[in-house]
């Protein structure tokens, strides 16, 4: 019976692993994409940039 019960949890542990290694695989960024994040950033920055130019007691762009 004990027997049994080990080769029952092997095979289980055996299956668990098996679905483990099927991830996805990861696909690198397009051009556009990277020219897309690229362009949000700058946004950003020019938007913090005029944030601060409107307020010129603040000197903190961060």
């Amino acid at each position: 019976m004990e027997k049994l019960l080990e080769s029952i949890k092997s095979k289980v542990k055996k299956l668990k692993k098996k679905t483990k290694k099927k991830s996805y695989a990861q696909i690198d960024k397009s051009a556009s994409v990277k020219v897309e994040i690229r362009s949000r950033k700058a946004r950003n920055l020019i938007n913090k940039t005029l944030q601060a130019a409107d307020h010129p007691g603040n000197h903190a762009i961060s």
